[in-house]
């Protein structure tokens, strides 16, 4: 029997999925195998000895200690393009809110009550104050052409904008997806030099962090606006209020608020609600507990933000599932060991991911997992 453990508020039609003549599903499990979870804080957490693999329902892993998961064993998903749709769509309202001033408008047209006769006559008298330029016809440059970037490049085509992209990890299935006439550059600096408005849809990490600074604001044209609906981190908030200041930057729009940016003309802060739909929450649930079953059950591993896609069918008496480090000899020890306790390699498939590796190996015979688990840089061992 299989324990999952949720952290958050799940939906049902996600935990709905695991057949519960296999798993049992709780919020109050001190040995799980696997754990669901949204938004909570994991980076303190002590894991069990028993956790096999986590599955964040979101894409963003930062609640998350990833780099201890490997060092421990632990398999970390994440559920990529589930709350793609939704945080389009955001990103699409930003566009316009960014161009009309539609949140500044609402809050003054606010103040107005209690007038009187007089509201029609003030608005028509205040309304120019808010006046901004239709998105028809401007460039849009996406920096991150990942599912939400296409998404967002494939609207605003549709839209009537001049859509330019940048992405130095363009999938083959991201740049089939992306209809004729966006037009994907080599370098940030030919996005900076033409589009009109910027939306961010890149990971954050230590490459990524101020993407948009005092030197990438200076290569963008004069009142350009940005979007930034991937993560706070991107954007330094320092060189932006500075470029707010000064006029360069007409607007920024962020799901990401801080205390710095708050009540600043030109700036419109949105509390994180990008993936904050039904459908969003439902999609990412069942991605995350598909993700689940297949590792737990048959080793397969898809959408791992540690590890390596990876798959193998069971033909034999066993599948041998190792999470290692990337080095040499690994295999060949693996594999040693597996013979000398007399199992007979039918099939095996190996793949990386920067330091880290995962194999799978089906066996005919019995395999001791603690012969593997001895192995320096071996850190997580399966047989299933």
């Amino acid at each position: 029997m299989y324990k999952i453990l949720t952290l958050n508020k799940i939906a049902a039609c996600g935990t709905d999925l695991f057949d519960r003549s296999k798993y049992t599903v709780t919020d109050m499990e001190a040995e799980p195998d696997g754990i669901m979870v949204r938004s909570a804080n994991m980076l303190e957490e002590k894991f069990a000895p028993t956790l096999k693999a986590i599955a964040r329902a979101g894409a963003g892993v930062n609640n998350i200690p990833v780099d201890r998961c490997s060092e421990e064993g632990i398999c970390v998903f994440n559920t990529p393009g589930a709350n793609a749709n939704a945080v389009k769509e955001l990103v699409i309202a930003g566009l316009l809110l960014t161009s009309r001033k539609v949140a500044a408008a609402i809050d003054w047209a606010k103040t107005l009550k209690g007038k009187g006769d007089e509201v029609s006559k003030l608005v028509e008298k205040g309304k120019s104050q808010f006046a901004g330029p239709e998105i028809m016809g401007k460039t849009l440059g996406i920096v991150g052409l990942g599912a939400i970037g296409v998404k967002v490049a494939n609207t605003a085509l549709s839209l009537g904008m001049e859509v330019i992209g940048y992405d130095p990890f363009l999938s083959v299935n991201a740049a089939l997806n992306l209809k004729p006439g966006v037009k994907v550059v080599k370098s940030l600096d030919e996005v900076y030099a033409a589009a009109d408005y910027i939306t961010l849809h890149l990971p954050y990490n230590k490459d990524t962090k101020d993407t948009v600074n005092t030197d990438s604001l200076a290569k963008m044209k004069d009142g350009v606006r940005i979007l930034n609906f991937a993560r706070g981190e991107l954007v330094n908030t320092e060189a932006l209020l500075a470029a707010l200041e000064s006029g360069k930057c007409a607007a920024y729009i962020t799901d990401f608020p801080n205390d710095a940016l708050i009540g600043v003309d030109g700036v419109t802060a949105i509390p994180h609600l990008g993936a904050s739909t039904p459908e969003s929450e439902d999609n990412c649930a069942v991605m995350a507990a598909q993700e689940l079953i297949a590792y737990l059950e048959h080793g397969t591993v898809k959408n791992s933000v540690n590890l390596p896609d990876c798959e193998l069918a069971k033909t034999a008496d066993c599948l041998v599932c190792v999470i290692h480090k990337n080095v040499p000899t690994l295999i060949n020890q693996i594999t040693g060991a597996i013979s000398a306790c007399g199992g007979n390699i039918e099939n095996i498939a190996s793949k990386s991911k920067k330091d880290w590796a995962y194999t799978m190996l089906d066996v005919t015979g019995k395999v001791d997992p603690a012969d593997i688990e001895k192995i320096e840089g071996v850190t997580g061992v399966r047989v299933i």
